[in-house]
């Protein structure tokens, strides 16, 4: 009995410290042999964290936004934004098309196929304004792209599924069925 015992720590020594046949083991010999290794780092002995007792810290200062320049704007601070706000789209054809068929799918649900703030939502909701009426009309570019981006008194914040380029194509299409048919 004392001999297989002694012939299978033979063979288990042999394959974790040979060349060719240990590099299979190199995981297990590590795990073995490497006391300084964390245990709560180890895989086979890992704590289980619970994700509501962990705080999660906010980014850094000094970290880089990767969606771009853009970010979210302070209520206080909107007015101030919204004034340098200028299109940087031309308005030509095809940033219609754009604009019609994102105003499709985005904004009809709420404004309407008229845009008269009469969409099957707005029924369940306070309407929203009538975008060819002469209260919408006054509005500058800046302010409908921050409305749209960060939301408003009623309306959702809109910049996580509409970029920025749709949302000045979205505009162009307002501003040119504000000029061939106002309220």
């Amino acid at each position: 009995m004392v001999k297989p015992a002694f012939g299978l720590v033979g063979v288990l020594a042999t394959l974790l410290t040979a060349g060719k046949l240990g590099d299979g083991c190199g995981d297990l010999r590590r795990s073995l042999t490497d006391l300084a290794y964390p245990p709560y780092r180890d895989m086979r002995r890992t704590v289980v964290l619970n994700p509501q007792k962990i705080v999660t810290r906010a980014p850094d200062s000094s970290s880089v936004p990767i969606g771009g320049r853009e970010i979210e704007v302070d209520i206080m601070e909107r007015e101030a934004v919204i004034a340098g706000i200028r299109n940087p789209m031309l308005a030509d054809a095809g940033s219609m098309a754009r604009g019609e068929r994102t105003f499709q799918t985005m904004c009809t649900p709420c404004h309407g196929k008229s845009m008269a703030g009469d969409g099957p939502i707005a029924a369940h909701f306070m309407p929203p304004p009538d975008l060819l009426g002469e209260s919408a009309r006054g509005r500058s570019d800046g302010f409908i792209y921050a409305y749209i981006r960060w939301g408003g008194a009623i309306m959702p914040k809109y910049g996580q599924s509409v970029s920025s380029s749709e949302t000045w194509d979205v505009i162009n299409f307002i501003r040119a069925k504000q000029r061939t048919s106002p309220r």
